[in-house]
């Protein structure tokens, strides 16, 4: 059973800086491509980043210039640095990987930022 275990959540304020990490395990495939989504109070969870094994990477138009994702194969580790937070990035943080045909959920990270 896939395990993705998030760290590095927390306040920060408006302008600062964050970094997520999310390390899975447990996969009995390759993990073919992980990334993060959120989800605010009252929306729906939407697509943050994501990058795939070869490293290409995908972004929300509302983070672009200020998140970067990045991976460590070797690990199965995924980070997320976030700078410039915004009020508006306020949400849970979920970890997502896909190996195989199976695709897997952490449990979720708040992020707070304050304005």
């Amino acid at each position: 059973q896939v395990q993705l275990v998030e760290s590095g959540g927390g306040l920060v304020q408006a302008g600062g800086s964050l970094r997520l990490s999310c390390a899975a395990s447990g996969s009995a495939f390759s993990f073919n491509a992980m990334g993060w989504y959120r989800q605010a109070p009252g929306k729906q969870r939407e697509l943050v980043a994501a990058i795939t094994l070869g490293g290409s990477t995908n972004y929300a138009d509302s983070v672009k210039g200020r998140f970067t994702i990045s991976g460590d194969n070797a690990k199965n580790t995924v980070y997320l640095q976030m700078n410039n937070l915004k009020p508006e990035d306020t949400a849970v943080y979920y970890c997502n990987a896909l190996a195989g045909p199976f695709v897997s959920w952490g449990q979720g990270t708040q992020v707070t930022v304050s304005s």
